[in-house]
């Protein structure tokens, strides 16, 4: 059996569609299983050995500078013309509602069988109603597209793969000297009601360094906050990285996804807003404090790992107090 996964949207996404890829191939251990991602969260599927093949297009908005959009719609019809050649049994719309885009490249791909959330009239062989894909947490919903398969089962854990020389490599050069905990602090966030202003960041990082000799790792989007594409929080890293001076704290670049997977490896615990790099975190199996803002925390916490979820009544992450987060912190590792 050939085997295609199409999961085309978020980071976070991808992460929460890695127990699907685990139970298919427990399930059918001789299939060729394939994902189809974009450039842009396809380095979560790195080292996995669930997946055979990784299929990365590029979005229009994801293309390089100086790159047309014909040329990357050129790119995107050479990977469906080489997944034609696959012959593919099944695809798999790995998504929690209708996505008609990922519908399209189903069709394109000539999978003879579809299984995806929506109705018969969208051309799915093997509908489930979209109401379905809404209820639970994201890894549940994406679970139940496997019950035309005869598989209907709890998902485990999601994995997420750092190589393990980049991550020796950053360990050697990056990891502040100490025997405290290495905590990493993810300061970006997408949407605004996610962001904690950098000043807490930093009167949490010099608490927690001050009452359990905590050592830190600073992550962030890099690039410039006025960047038309990718704004980035440059400005806000270098403003947190003066206000910790003197604590044992490194700042970790990550203009790759596979640098902040990396970088995350060594970590003993993350605090973050909730986005792609938490479930990446969840992914390495690392415990948890995230800051929700205006986001579902049921849907969207950290999944199967040890966390503290905290969610102002406001859902706005700048109204959750210093001293939440602290005692937070403090009571994941006592868990542990």
């Amino acid at each position: 059996m050939k085997i295609l996964v199409i999961r085309r949207d978020n980071i976070g996404d991808l992460v929460c569609t890695t127990p699907l890829l685990r139970a298919l191939r427990e399930h059918f251990p001789r299939a060729w299983i394939g994902a189809l991602a974009n450039t842009y969260n396809a380095p979560v599927l790195s080292g996995n050995a669930d997946v055979d093949e990784v299929f990365a297009y590029r979005k229009a908005k994801h293309r390089d500078a100086g790159e047309s959009i014909l040329a990357a719609w050129w790119q995107t019809w050479k990977l469906i013309r080489r997944l034609r050649e696959e012959s593919l049994d099944l695809a798999i719309v790995a998504a929690t509602g209708r996505q008609p885009a990922a519908l399209k490249f189903a069709r394109w791909v000539r999978a003879r069988r579809v299984i995806a959330y929506g109705e018969p009239a969208d051309g799915i062989d093997d509908p489930l109603p979209p109401a379905e894909g809404r209820h639970g947490h994201e890894t549940e919903a994406v679970m139940r597209l496997l019950r035309p398969l005869g598989i209907d089962e709890a998902p485990g854990p999601v994995r997420v793969f750092a190589d393990p020389v980049l991550v020796e490599k950053l360990k050697h050069d990056l990891a502040p000297a100490g025997g405290g905990p290495l905590v990493g602090l993810h300061i970006s966030a997408r949407k605004p009601s996610q962001r904690w202003p950098v000043e807490r960041f930093a009167a949490l990082a010099h608490a927690l360094h001050a009452s359990g000799a905590a050592r830190f790792l600073l992550f962030w989007s890099p690039g410039a906050e006025e960047h038309p594409q990718h704004p980035g929080d440059d400005g806000k890293a270098e403003k947190l990285a003066t206000l910790c001076r003197g604590l044992p704290f490194a700042a970790c670049p990550s203009k790759r996804l596979e640098d902040l997977i990396a970088g995350l490896a060594p970590c003993d615990c993350a605090i973050l807003a909730d986005g792609g790099a938490m479930h990446i975190a969840a992914g390495l199996g690392k415990p948890i404090v995230c800051l929700f803002g205006d986001s579902g925390a049921e849907r969207w916490h950290p999944w199967g790992v040890p966390h503290r979820l905290l969610q102002a009544p406001s859902r706005q992450v700048a109204d959750i107090p210093i001293e939440a987060v602290v005692q937070a912190y403090t009571a994941l590792l006592a868990s542990r």
